[in-house]
């Protein structure tokens, strides 16, 4: 990279309506994409989603991507049956050491899931969600999800109500799902092509019946996209998932969005493969890679258009609790629960929550503005930039510390959020991990700097090395106010030859358990 020499851009730059837009769009208030609509995530209601829409993702954690740094959600474990084998599923259960789907530490009854509910959202007022998405299929397990939905409620109206389901039973439970008032609904669509869907399910089970091969993938695909449009047709906000599998349903995916889009749905969530051995699973076992940093993104622009494109999805486990990207269930355990003294109190949450969007909203105008301020003509360069934070849209992680960094990618076009890059943790009470650190800078080897609230020597050293500048100028800033003043002092040391701009490689993704201080 040359030279890293940090210095902070210049405050007489003239701002001007282009860049103004470019950060209303980052936060969800401007066009974006080939469709030109606005994003879901505005601190104030954007203009072309109706109220009754904005009012369902404003605060809701997976369906805006601005609100995932301030809201929270949770999974309740009660259906832990499945009606179709995925290649690239293995549920496990009381199992604490995995992050991913179909993953649990404790299942539960309806009458233990409300009560964990309760104790929840009691204790964290910025939980606004409740979500059942297995360790199975919740249409699998019918009579568990609604009871659960129907105590929730009754305990708990304030939540709002998700579920998660691979769309095989989906048509047979619309009437349920609008009957306890379930306006969130997640659908796993990964073809649409039955001889591409024969290679990723091996049977369905429906009705006593078993189907096998590119039958079984044809009634699948038949009866996802049947339930889509029903949904739909009710209003109820549809998020399609779809796993990103490299030489299978890569490029497949692309007809895969165009088909739901036709249908109705509000975002799709096109995800990585999680295909490392240890987790069992077919694809795991035989060697299935999965995308690279580069091709997930690749595929991710080029369906981004009259669908929202959801990316910063943390392939959750079926228990999560807490922010995104947060892991809070161990605080919960039903024996904790047990002990707790429980008092649900709908008032102070709201008053919580309504103190949060004023802040919010107070601070993304600020920023807006001030980015505004700070406006240039930034050239045709784009770079990716990893942030180490903790939430609120802040530079708030130390790197030794951090789990994960949020990508960006920096532009003429503004600050566009592209997703997340897990890693291991590389402080370990007390000690440094030395054997993670190479991991880490794999996972951001695409990025040309890592902003960070503090570094280490060593560590500092290494990304140096790797060509990943790191910044810790701009701790506890917010992010995108900091990312672009560091873009344009990125992009004056290029004007002045200090150091030459140079395309980076590709990353890796991390797929592996998530280590820990002891």
């Amino acid at each position: 990279m040359g030279a890293l020499t940090h210095r902070k851009s210049s405050s007489d730059a003239v701002g001007n309506g282009e860049i103004r837009l470019s950060i209303a769009e980052h936060k969800g208030c401007g066009a974006t994409g080939r469709s030109g609509r606005a994003r879901c995530g505005s601190p104030a209601g954007p203009s072309d989603l109706p109220a009754e829409t904005w009012e369902k993702v404003k605060n809701h954690p997976c369906y805006s991507e601005e609100a995932h740094h301030h809201y929270a959600r949770m999974h309740v474990a009660v259906a832990p049956a499945c009606n179709i084998q995925c290649n690239y599923c293995n549920r496990k259960y009381d199992c604490a050491n995995e992050s991913r789907p179909g993953v649990v530490s404790e299942r539960l009854t309806p009458e233990q899931a409300a009560r964990k509910v309760m104790a929840v959202a009691s204790t964290i007022p910025r939980m606004t969600v409740l979500g059942i998405a297995g360790p199975g299929d919740p249409l699998a397990n019918p009579e568990k999800t609604f009871k659960t939905f129907e105590l929730v409620h009754k305990v708990a109206p304030d939540l709002k109500l998700c579920l998660s389901t691979n769309g095989l039973a989906l048509p047979d439970h619309i009437e349920n799902i609008a009957k306890f008032n379930v306006d969130h609904v997640t659908i796993t669509i990964n073809m649409i092509n039955p001889e591409i869907g024969a290679k990723i399910y091996p049977w369905i089970f429906y009705k006593h019946k078993r189907y096998t091969g590119i039958e079984a993938a044809k009634f699948l695909t038949d009866r996802q996209l049947q339930g889509l449009e029903m949904l739909t047709g009710r209003g109820i906000l549809c998020k399609i998932n779809s796993v990103m599998i490299p030489g299978i349903n890569d490029r497949h995916l692309i007809e895969v969005n165009k088909s739901v889009t036709r249908r109705g749905a509000f975002l799709h969530n096109i995800m990585p493969l999680i295909s490392s051995p240890e987790h069992g699973t077919v694809f795991g076992l035989n060697g299935q890679r999965g995308p690279t940093a580069r091709e997930l993104k690749a595929l991710q622009d080029n369906c981004e258009g009259d669908l929202h494109m959801m990316r910063h999805c943390r392939q959750c486990r079926a228990d999560a609790v807490g922010l995104l990207g947060e892991d809070r269930r161990a605080e919960f355990s039903m024996e904790r629960i047990e002990r707790m003294d429980v008092k649900y109190d709908v008032e102070s949450r709201k008053a919580y929550q309504a103190k949060v969007e004023e802040e919010r909203a107070a601070k993304a105008a600020a920023e807006c503005a001030e980015l505004a301020e700070r406006a240039d003509n930034f050239g045709g360069i784009k770079v990716l930039v990893a942030v180490a934070t903790k939430s609120s849209s802040l530079i708030n992680e130390h790197f030794g510390h951090a789990r994960e960094f949020q990508v960006y990618e920096l532009s003429s076009g503004g600050v566009k959020f592209i997703g997340h890059r897990r890693v291991d943790l590389y402080c370990q009470g007390g000690y440094a991990d030395e054997g993670s650190l190479a991991t880490i800078i794999h996972a951001i080897s695409d990025c040309h700097a890592v902003f960070i609230a503090k570094v280490g020597g060593c560590p500092r050293d290494e990304l140096i090395k790797a060509g990943v500048e790191p910044v810790d100028q701009y701790a506890h800033e917010p992010i995108d106010k900091s990312a672009i003043a560091w873009f344009k002092a990125y992009l004056d040391r290029v004007d002045s030859g200090a150091i030459k701009h140079i395309e980076r490689g590709d990353a890796a993704i991390h797929r592996g358990t998530l280590n820990s201080a002891a």
